[in-house]
This record gives structure tokens, sequence and C-alpha cells, in this order.
């Protein structure tokens, strides 16, 4: 009767360890998204009936919700307000899907969030002013949208980000000067939107950059000579914009670039052994994992 009652108790404590028991307000955010999203077209759904810890694509940690990946599922509606309680999740992917409307401020309150990946989607509107309160980002993916207005000058309180891009939307406006500031930048891709003005000087202080893609756009002045303490970077696209002189690209080197390519409209330029071929357009990252 003792080992029964043992077994009993063992069996209990293991079924209490393996159903997770997440707080009631991350079980409403996610049945929140689902239903938002049309969860019942999606390619890989969820069984409402079955225990979170099973539910494709959520990853569960200490009984908290850490990791949302639903890349390529059909997800068809919009990202709810409540996407804000998922105060412990570090990684969210809702890429290459049917996501319209605009992104919630409140997603900036996920202060733990490491990885924000929206691209290939059909968001619109602006980018929230918050998104500056986002300290563990280290890479936010939104390109091929609809997204409008002007790039937050918060974005450069993201100092632990590694990969912006925002390529293909329609931003307008200056390049913030903050993206200058943000020292563990490796990737910054703004390639075909509507952005103007002078490319800030404040970039050439990225020693980390290695792929910068600015092409087109309306970007105008002077390329900054600041760009020849680049040292890192390896992907260098600025064609298709307004600008007066390409003179300070004399300051870069040739070897250290895998792609190079801007308007060549000025010969007497004294690059240093530069051969300006055609080359290849970096292509943006489409590519991505379930």
């Amino acid at each position: 009767m003792k080992s029964l009652f043992s077994f009993l108790v063992l069996f209990c404590i293991t079924v209490h360890t393996v159903l997770a028991e997440v707080p009631n307000k991350e079980m409403e955010s996610l049945v929140a998204l689902y239903n938002s999203t049309n969860g019942d077209s999606w390619v890989r759904s969820w069984d409402m009936t079955a225990d979170v810890s099973t539910w494709e694509g959520v990853t569960i940690r200490n009984n908290r919700v850490v990791e949302i990946n639903l890349f390529n599922n059909n997800l068809q509606g919009v990202i709810p307000s409540s996407i804000g309680s998922l105060e412990k999740l570090e990684s969210l992917n809702l890429a290459f899907n049917g996501i319209t409307g605009e992104l919630p401020k409140e997603i900036a309150e996920l202060s733990k969030l490491r990885i924000l990946k929206i691209e290939m989607n059909r968001i619109k509107g602006e980018l929230p002013q918050e998104l500056g309160n986002m300290k563990s980002l280290m890479e936010l993916t939104a390109f091929n949208n609809f997204i409008t207005g002007s790039i937050p000058e918060s974005i450069g309180d993201i100092k632990n980000l590694k990969v912006l891009n925002l390529s293909s939307n329609s931003l307008k406006g200056n390049i913030p000067k903050s993206v200058g500031g943000l020292a563990q930048l490796e990737s910054l891709g703004l390639f075909e939107n509507t952005l103007e003005g002078s490319i800030p000087s404040e970039i050439g202080g990225l020693t980390k950059l290695k792929e910068l893609v600015l092409a087109n756009n309306q970007l105008g002045g002077e390329v900054p000579e600041e760009f020849g303490q680049l040292a890192s970077l390896e992907v260098l696209q600025i064609q298709n914009n307004k600008f007066d002189s390409f003179k300070n690209l004399h300051t870069m080197n040739e070897k250290q670039f895998l792609v190079f390519d801007y308007d060549k409209e000025d010969d007497k330029i004294d690059f240093k052994n530069v051969e300006y071929g055609r080359t290849r357009m970096a292509d943006t990252k489409f590519e991505d994992e379930e």
C-alpha cells in the first residue's frame, strides 16, 4: 500500500511538471493572437483543448512563454495589443504571413525581447515611437511591408541592436542621427524607401557594421567622409539616390568589399584601385527558418 501511495505521489508530481501553468494573462494573449489572425486557417494550427506546451511554435520555460515562432504559417489579421502581456518573451517570429493593420505600440512593452521578425507581411502605419524602450532587442527585421512615417529617433536607444532591416517600405524623412549610436550594429538595411536628406556622418562610427544598404531612396548631399572609418564593411549599396558627390568614397578600400554599388558619375575620383565592374545587388534576406 505504501509503495502504491508513493507511486501516485510521483505520478502527480510528474504531471504537474509536464503541464505548463503559464499565467492567465499570457494564455489570454496567445488566444487573442490565435483569434485575431484566423488561427483555424493556419498551416500549423493550435489544438486549443491541449496543453499550451504542445502548441506548435510556442516555447515555454519555467511556465512562461519565451518564444513564438509562426513563420510562414498563413496568419491573416492583426497583431493584438495584448501581445505586450508576454513579458518574458525573448523571440517573436511572425515573418512571411498575411498580417495587416498597424504594429501595436504595446509591443514595445516586451522588455526581454531579443528578436522581432515581422518581414514579408502587409503591416501598415508608423513604427511606434516607444520602440526605443526595447532595450534587449538585438534583431529587428520588418522589410517588405507598407510601413509609413519616419524612423523613430528612439531607435538609437536600442544599444544591443545588431540587425536593423526596414527595407522595402514607405518610410520618409531623414535617417536619424541616433542610428550612429548603435555601436553593436552589424547590418543596416533601409533599401527602397523614400528617405531623404544627407546620410548622418555619425554612421561612420559604426565600427562593427558589415552591411549598409541604402539604395533606392532620395538621399542627397555628399557621401560622408566618415565612411572611410567603416573598416568592417563588406557590403555597401547607395545607388539610385540623389547624391551631389561621391568624392569621399576614395577613402574606402576595394579589398574589404564583397559588394560595392553606387551611381558612377564622376570618373575623376581617385579611388584606391577599386574596380567598379557590374556587381550583384545584395539580395534582401528573404530566407528564414521555421
